[in-house]
């Protein structure tokens, strides 16, 4: 991968806990360092391949600058989100705040703080069988598309499955979507969990009917034993509608754990 640094940018606003700093305001120094591929600008000269690191300086002091906060951790976090947002070819970008006029009444050189995020590709898997399941499984997914940091990318076709696990209950609609976010996994999974709650989900029968039911099947390559949210999803292996959908939106994609891509998995939970 490459990288893009833009150094000490210097800035002044007022961000600051003191009252004076948010009055008198105060010089920062920003450094942003971004990572993406350089390759196709390089070869074709196109600056539409890569990032103009002068609109993006008058772009981030501009967005420094919109408001006033506390701390600077929240000023570098609005940074890093919205380099993620705005600029598609980016894969991870670094933050760092200095503050060399930091009021603490001590000699120093300076004071700073460095905001890592990166894009993660995602994949949900959706299912219903309670009321209008097609209205459900849309409706859920244009909640997911509208969460902050998220980003659609692609969507499988929805197919009608009979119940898995608890079988004595009418028929399921299924399909996976995949997204580009930059949420940490347990924070999509809250939002998830809230969606659900919206859509009327009731947790009453384990793998009983419901209104919604909303899944991360993957999450990058993470292995997770959290009992929150274990990655990768268990059971996907086993179930042929899961690999169905996710076979025709990522066929070579390698389960973490099996080591196999899901094309081989379908193939494998077919024959069986």
């Amino acid at each position: 991968m490459d990288y893009l640094t833009i150094k000490d940018l210097e800035v002044f606003a007022f961000h600051g806990v003191f009252e004076e700093e948010k009055k008198l305001g105060q010089k920062f120094l920003i450094t942003v360092v971004l990572s993406l591929d350089m390759r196709p600008a390089a070869i074709s000269g196109d600056l539409t391949k890569s990032v103009h690191y002068g609109q993006l300086s008058h772009e981030l002091e501009a967005e420094f600058k919109k408001e006033s906060y506390d701390l600077i951790e929240t000023a570098g976090e609005k940074l890093a989100l919205y380099v993620l947002e705005h600029y598609d070819m980016v894969k991870s970008v670094s933050i760092t705040i200095k503050k060399p006029w930091a009021p603490i009444q001590r000699s120093m050189d300076t004071v700073s703080i460095e905001i890592n995020r990166t894009c993660h590709q995602v994949y949900i898997g959706l299912g219903s069988n309670l009321g209008d399941r097609l209205a459900n499984i849309e409706n859920a997914i244009a909640a997911i598309e509208s969460l902050p940091g998220v980003r659609l990318l692609k969507t499988s076709a929805i197919i009608e499955t009979p119940p898995w696990g608890y079988e004595d209950q009418d028929p399921f609609l299924n399909n996976v979507i995949q997204i580009k976010t930059y949420l940490p996994p347990y924070e999509l999974m809250d939002y998830l969990l809230a969606i659900e709650l919206d859509l009327g989900r009731q947790r009453q029968i384990h793998w009983g009917p419901r209104t919604i039911d909303l899944d991360i099947l993957f999450y990058d390559d993470l292995i997770s034993d959290d009992p929150h949210i274990i990655l990768p999803h268990p059971r996907i292996w086993q179930r042929e509608f899961v690999l169905k959908s996710l076979a025709e939106i990522a066929p070579y994609f390698v389960h973490p754990v099996k080591k196999a891509n899901m094309l081989e998995l379908l193939e494998a939970v077919s024959e069986s």
